[in-house]
């Protein structure tokens, strides 16, 4: 009679081990999903297998580094894996280049074969092999999930169900119409008649069959009615044989290639000739990085050379601010046409031959060579070492040549295919022949020329000039072939010096990703931006004059080295040495250009900001540093100081509330520390920083979405960096604000990874709130660190209204992150999720106004603190600064970048 409790009581223990027992096996053959080979450059071994995850062609396309793999029953989930997988064809990766901007030397790597449209699905074998479960782990399943059953009593839900936290949508409710507000974003599908072929619709129907793959694939694609008309008709004329050249004039005398050499001597800038060479530096610049231009022209200005300055039609910001300095320099201009120009468009070659010309109509500016450069640029040697070098060799035309085998060059760059710009894309539409007659050759796409061939090039009429015109209006990366193609067949072949009196900084590992393969039908390679451990390579006795790339946002501390190697140090005490401003928006541009989850945010930290006023100026009784907000942000910068992000600047007005004025402010909001290594810190030291963003830049491994502002409908990216040591496998935990645990997948780090990311295919949208992420090694926590998920304050720019509040934050459709649930990992992570959570993200929900403000300034607040702000004019507030005498202000001094007078020597450095 007494040995019955006890067998009870050990029976109820043997059953409390096994369930923990089954949880670990089920934990490592069920939930858990392995990813190996995470390492930015392990993308060379495994790739025929891998393939990115359609979102509609994001600018983070290559974020998938490898392809999920599901142990055991995992794998059975073949209409779920469906979902994580690509729509577009498979990549095979590049290892090498020798062009700026173009395909890689490791051309066999490559398969440019296939372009689908965006629109219809690729059918795909998994590399996976669906294993049936053996009867043992069946058996052990089924036990666990009748064991969940009692697990789960709080949310009252059977193991396989996710966690509801909203009511069953009715007939007309707005979940209904989730799908489609996700997707609007993105490129709808179109319609399809009864062959199931796409419904195109033209301004004018096509003067013949459509029937290329490439090209029906490039009218799918298409956005526009006006480019696919014109995707139409350049078929239809290259189908008649009516759009490209058969044969060409070639006016060279010379068997091959000029072999030139020229020599650079130190010494040779103080032999200075009586008629030196004066250069026109043409400036093609896009982007918002005004500050880095600007000290990039500080250090090439001198008042005998010219500066032709074009900037990209859509970068009207940076317009703004080069017209501005422009107008303080003669010879400074400014195009009065602006181009919209892609990575390898027709557009770019378009804008240097219009620039070529306009310098030829310029009788005032009498130069002697054309210079093409970027903001990108620097010199590597000052402008009267360049000088001293082209006055030698003034008869001379500098342009690097690839130095391949020809036709592999020809086949691998695309030469022999047919392209067409619109919808700013490099469409591919067919295969073409390359004209008979001349030698085609191709390299970098920088290059200094000399009038005569400028001259030539730009009002020649002859045979060569115009069909070669043609034939590259239809090319792909044409500026990098253009003008190597026509000097080497004309008559001025022999001056070419196989040299563009360049560095670039080639890294093929991270620099060829095919990450512009959302704006042209072809794979090719950039650059990587400088670093200081780089400097070296600029000490060269080769006759090199500037180097790219950089940037001031990656880093700026090599800029400065090369600027102070060049001209020697500021004065000791200068400010703003160390200290880099980028504008991300301007009120001229309009609030429309901003994001509704920048905007959200940009307001939020505004009252964060008047908020730090109250608190740090206000005293009992005087209202005078209180403030109340007013309208849109009026500016907003990055601020770097010593490469280091330190968060936004925004500029805003706001009313005083003592003398009922407008005043505008300047705020400094910083990003709080989220990252933690667990107390006590485990043995597994591997680990050195965690961070989830967006914008994920693979080749300068950083988030350019600086700050990670993300919205409920954004796709985070996890990103982890590595220190070394031995092989390991860490997991990855994804927890949303209310516990529901949203995704886990483990990675395998190889001794020689410095760096992972992956982007987990989460439902959207993402529940508001601060998630989690936890990295555990053999199941101990080793990290964590948060995100913020903002709720939206604003829908289309416009305060949100509560039904479009409630789509927006009510979590994924069905509360499910992914087909399978998680729920069992909350009690062995002991992860709690608890009523009263569920019930409050419900309420949050619904809000909007004044109370959805104060819901968005709580969250921010846990992540970024306020640590500034000051004033930009007059202000009631006495104990307020002046934004000009800080020293982080957008206002504050920044003489490396401020352009005064020129000097007597001719210069601005």
């Amino acid at each position: 009679m007494v040995a019955a409790p006890c067998a009870r009581r050990l029976a109820r223990r043997s059953r409390s081990a096994l369930v923990a027992a089954l949880t670990v096996l089920l934990l490592q053959t069920l939930l858990v999903w392995n990813f190996t080979s995470l390492d930015a450059g392990e993308e060379q071994r495994g790739a025929s297998g891998r393939e990115k995850r359609d979102r509609g062609g994001t600018a983070a396309g290559s974020e998938h580094r490898a392809q999920p793999h599901r142990r055991g029953a995992g794998a059975a989930h073949g209409k779920a894996m469906d979902g994580y997988f690509s729509h577009r064809p498979k990549e095979k990766t590049r290892t090498d280049s020798n062009n700026e901007n173009s395909v890689p030397k490791d051309f066999e790597n490559i398969d440019n074969s296939n372009f689908a449209p965006r629109t219809q699905r690729q059918k795909h074998q998994s590399e996976l092999v669906k294993k049936p479960l053996s009867k043992q782990k069946e058996h052990l399943r089924k036990k666990l999930e009748e064991e969940k059953v009692k697990e789960n009593s709080l949310l009252g839900k059977s193991s396989n169900e996710v966690v509801q936290l909203n009511d069953k949508p009715g007939k007309n409710s707005s979940d209904s119409n989730l799908k489609d507000m996700y997707t609007s974003p993105r490129q709808q599908p179109l319609k399809r008649t009864a062959d199931s072929s796409p419904e195109l619709r033209y301004e004018q129907p096509p003067k013949c069959e459509v029937t290329g793959k490439e090209a029906i694939s490039a009218m799918s694609r298409a956005k526009t009615k006006q480019c696919r008309q014109e995707i139409a008709d350049v078929y239809c004329q290259h189908k008649h044989e009516k759009l490209m050249p058969e044969k060409v004039t070639r006016f060279c005398t010379l068997e091959g290639k000029a072999n030139n050499n020229v020599q650079w001597d130190e010494d040779s800038v103080e032999y200075m000739p009586a008629n030196p060479v004066r250069i026109a530096f043409v400036l093609v610049v896009h982007g918002r990085a005004s500050r880095q231009l600007q000290r990039m022209f500080k250090a090439i200005y001198h008042k005998d050379h010219f500066y032709y300055i074009h900037v990209d039609k859509r970068s009207n910001y940076l317009h703004r601010q080069v017209l501005q300095f422009a107008n303080q320099y003669p010879n400074v201009r400014v195009t009065s046409w602006r181009m919209a120009t892609i990575w390898g468009g027709a557009s770019l070659l378009s804008t240097y031959l219009q620039s070529m010309r306009d310098l030829m109509e310029m009788n005032d500016w009498p130069w002697d060579f054309f210079i093409n450069l970027s903001a990108a640029d620097y010199p590597i040697r000052t402008n009267d070492q360049l000088v001293a070098f082209l006055s030698r060799y003034r008869d001379m035309n500098f342009l690097k040549s690839h130095g391949r085998d020809n036709a592999r060059f020809i086949r691998k760059q695309g030469l022999d295919r047919l392209f067409l710009e619109c919808d700013t894309h490099m469409w591919r539409l067919g295969d073409r022949k390359i004209p008979e007659g001349i030698a085609v050759d191709g390299g970098s796409d920088w290059f200094l020329l000399n009038r005569k061939f400028v001259e030539y090039v730009t009002f020649s009429n002859d045979d060569l000039v115009t069909k070669m015109k043609r034939f590259y209006s239809y090319t792909l990366l044409p500026a990098e072939s253009f003008f190597h193609t026509v000097l080497e067949n004309s008559l001025y072949c022999d001056s070419m010096v196989d040299n563009n009196l360049r560095i670039t900084n080639w890294n093929r590992k991270l620099g060829c990703k095919c990450q512009y393969k959302h704006i042209v039908d072809w794979c090719g390679c950039s650059p990587n931006d400088f670093k200081p451990a780089d400097f070296h390579r600029f000490q060269t006795a080769r006759p090199t004059f500037f180097a790219r790339k950089f940037e001031a946002v990656v880093n700026q501390e090599i800029i400065g080295q090369l600027d102070y190697y060049l001209y020697g140090n500021y004065p000791p005490g200068t400010p703003g040495l160390r200290s880099y401003w980028e504008n991300v928006y301007d009120e001229p541009d309009g609030v429309h250009t901003l994001s509704d989850v920048a905007l959200t945010m940009y307001h939020a930290f505004v009252r964060l900001g008047l908020r730090r006023a109250e608190s740090s100026f206000h005293s009992a009784g005087d209202n005078s540093c209180r403030y109340y907000p007013m309208g849109h942000p009026v500016s907003v910068h990055l601020y770097f100081l010593a490469d280091r992000f330190q968060g936004f600047l925004i500029r805003h007005h706001a009313t005083n509330l003592a003398v009922s004025k407008l005043e505008t402010l300047e705020t400094w909001v910083m990003p709080k520390k989220v990252f933690k290594i667990a107390s006590p810190p485990s043995d597994f030291g591997r680990l050195q920083f965690s961070e989830i963003g967006t914008e994920w830049d693979a080749k300068e491994r950083l988030f350019r979405n600086f700050g990670g502002l993300l919205g409920p409908t954004d796709e985070p990216v996890g990103m982890q960096k590595w220190g070394k040591g031995p092989n390991v496998t860490v997991t990855v935990i994804w927890v949303d604000p209310v516990n529901v645990i949203a995704a886990t997948y483990d990675i395998l780090i190889e001794s020689s990874a410095e760096f992972t990311h992956y982007k987990p295919p989460l439902n959207l949208p993402l529940r508001p709130g601060v998630w989690t992420i936890k990295i555990l090694h053999h199941w101990v926590q080793v990290a964590e660190t948060k995100f913020l998920v903002t709720p939206l304050t604003f829908s289309n720019r416009q305060p949100i209204k509560q039904e479009e509040a409630m789509k927006y934050h009510s979590g994924p459709p069905k509360n499910a992150y992914m087909e399978q649930s998680f729920q069992g990992l909350n009690p062995v992570l002991n992860i709690p999720v608890s009523a009263a959570r569920l019930d409050q993200a419900k309420r949050n929900a619904a809000l909007v106004g004044a109370r959805l403000d104060a819901w968005v300034d709580s969250l921010v607040g846990s992540v970024w603190s306020a640590v500034d702000i000051c004033s930009t004019g007059p202000t009631a507030c006495p104990v307020m600064q002046a934004c000009t005498q800080t020293a982080w202000s957008s206002l504050s001094p920044d003489p490396k970048s401020e352009l005064g007078p020129v000097k007597p020597d001719g210069r601005l450095r």
